[in-house]
């Protein structure tokens, strides 16, 4: 079909999204997989049957997004989940120096559990349903700063107790693992008091103020796949956003 022909059918959105649509389904399909060199702008022109210049939008979009990664002089490739910029893209958490380290974890713990109304709710699960909640604290330079639970539907997450380490990289795991590919998160802060099992975690007093973000990670469907609460000390330590 031609572009224009395109255009008409489907009037109500730019061709441009239109084909970064059917592009991110190959992501979701696992057609193209992490890491690998997508085809020239001219090769999808071609296959797609539309401009360059849209197949260009199309792209610039997606690497807006993350999803898509270029490096001069070697092509287009989809992002992996270790990129710096993937990795800072999903963790605020700077020191107040100014140093930015991605912080290393330990496991706690991994149970196989039932989902609270709250937690079902913000994964779109019924009360009760099965999920994984796994415990860890992550640390900068062997200082405990994060006590963290992470939820994830069971059902998505099939096998996810033969995984015998968790990296600190969970997000890697789950494309590499699952093929779910996390695109966006939504995130809300307040400040707590910790509570015992915090202070236990980070070697703190029970009831010291902490900043609590609760973040909700999607698909590249928008479809929500993991529930997070991260508990953090701030006394040198800041969530870092930048607007505009």
């Amino acid at each position: 079909m031609s572009e224009a022909g395109q255009a008409s059918t489907f009037a109500y959105k730019p061709m441009y999204m239109q084909v970064k649509d059917s592009l991110v389904r190959r992501l979701i399909d696992g057609a193209w997989q992490p890491g690998q060199l997508i085809p020239s702008e001219m090769e999808l022109a071609r296959e797609v049957g539309v401009s360059q210049g849209t197949i260009r939008k199309a792209l610039d979009s997606m690497t807006a997004e993350n999803l898509l990664v270029r490096r001069q002089g070697r092509g287009t490739f989809v992002a992996e989940p270790e990129e710096n910029s993937l990795l800072f893209r999903f963790f605020r958490i700077s020191s107040d120096d100014g140093n930015r380290a991605f912080p290393e974890s330990t496991v706690h713990s991994r149970v196989m559990t039932a989902a609270d109304e709250a937690v079902a709710d913000s994964l779109g699960l019924a009360a009760g349903a099965p999920v994984w909640r796994i415990e860890r604290v992550r640390s900068s330079a062997d200082t405990p700063i994060i006590a963290e639970t992470i939820t994830l539907p069971a059902q998505r997450f099939a096998g996810f107790d033969a995984i015998a380490d968790i990296p600190n990289n969970v997000y890697r795991l789950y494309s590499e693992q699952w093929g779910i590919t996390i695109s966006r998160a939504s995130e809300r802060l307040k400040a707590v008091a910790a509570s015992a099992a915090d202070a236990r975690a980070l070697g703190c007093a029970q009831g010291r103020p902490l900043l609590e973000i609760a973040r909700i990670a999607y698909d590249l469907e928008d479809r929500p796949v993991e529930h997070r609460l991260s508990r953090c000390l701030t006394e040198m330590f800041h969530y870092s956003s930048e607007l505009g």
